[in-house]
């Protein structure tokens, strides 16, 4: 009986294959065809969240809730808070604990780096050739890591979302012409529309380079071109990173799914800047955005005026 059991085995396996290599293919290929990997309980970050369309603090899972049926998310950060980055990584789990495709977009990282990317999160190349090649910020391994790895776990595309630094670069010394001179190939790696109007989001910029140690010269015509040149800049990064975030929608063909998009808070904030440009390109569909705030306690939070204008939830945490 035992040989009759043992030939039929091997029948049904197929002739010249031993049993161990077909057990073991049939292994590899189920492992292969497994679901990703549900998530871990996510780790507790002291957080408390503010929604300013009901003006009344909620929960984080309420959030969740509502960010799962939008169609872009927004994560405005405070770049050096290491909380806000493990909370990013929380928005993360929640939309895979509800089953929601998403597609990681991210302003750390440039066009042109995108092959490198694609490579390794499809898992066909190793961690230390992907960042080789892909230029990560300097707190990649602390900051951001968590978050393509966990997109990786769940097979999820990662969008390499920003113009080359280098190009950002050249319009900042000369404007919009540099864009305009770009060769071909490059050309390619920045937004086809290009738009930076004098508006809300200008005047912040200029408040925002008075104070933040931008270089200018010393008559005020000077400081005027220079404004207008680092405005440019600005604007490339914004509309390259909505180009990239609208192309990430698209081929989504149709199917339910949400593109989560990290970026600075100024980039986001008061729906300016890319949120602006990311309606422009996807009218009548939700950008939903998140300010994540970090602050000294938690305790005396009384969000009003221009704070129930930053943003659709204010997810406050300790710095």
């Amino acid at each position: 009986m035992k040989t009759i059991l043992t030939i039929c085995v091997l029948t049904a396996l197929g002739g010249g294959v031993s049993l161990e290599r077909s057990l073991a293919g049939m292994l590899s290929a189920s492992r292969q065809a497994a679901p990703p990997t549900p998530p871990p309980p996510a780790v507790y970050v002291p957080q408390r969240v503010y929604d300013t369309q009901r003006k009344a603090f909620t929960d984080f899972e309420t959030m969740e809730a509502d960010l799962a049926r939008a169609d872009v998310v927004l994560l405005g950060e405070q770049h050096d808070d290491a909380n806000t980055h493990r909370l990013e990584t929380a928005i993360l789990e929640g939309l895979a604990r509800r089953r929601v495709p998403v597609t990681l977009s991210l302003e750390m990282f440039e066009r042109d780096v995108q092959p490198s990317l694609d490579t390794y999160v499809a898992g066909t190349s190793a961690e230390d050739e992907f960042l080789k090649g892909a230029r990560p910020w300097p707190r990649y391994a602390t900051d951001y890591r968590p978050l393509v790895e966990f997109a990786k776990s769940q097979r999820w595309p990662v969008v390499a979302a920003n113009v080359p630094r280098r190009i950002a670069s050249d319009v900042a010394r000369a404007g919009r012409p540099a864009v305009d001179s770009l060769p071909a190939a490059d050309r390619r790696l920045a937004a086809g529309d290009l738009q930076c109007p004098h508006d809300g989001y200008f005047d912040r910029f200029v408040a925002q380079m008075g104070v933040g140690g931008h270089p200018a010269d010393a008559s005020g015509a000077a400081v005027d071109s220079t404004t207008e040149r680092y405005y440019w800049a600005q604007c490339v990064k914004d509309e390259t990173m909505a180009e990239s975030i609208a192309a990430a929608f698209a081929k989504q063909d149709g199917r339910p799914g949400v593109v989560v998009h990290v970026t600075g808070a100024f980039h986001s904030d008061f729906g300016a800047g890319t949120g602006e440009r990311v309606r422009r390109r996807l009218l009548g569909r939700r950008v939903a955005i998140v300010s994540l705030v970090p602050l000294e306690n938690l305790d005396d939070i009384a969000p009003a005026g221009d704070d129930l204008k930053r943003a659709d939830y204010l997810v406050y945490t300790i710095k």
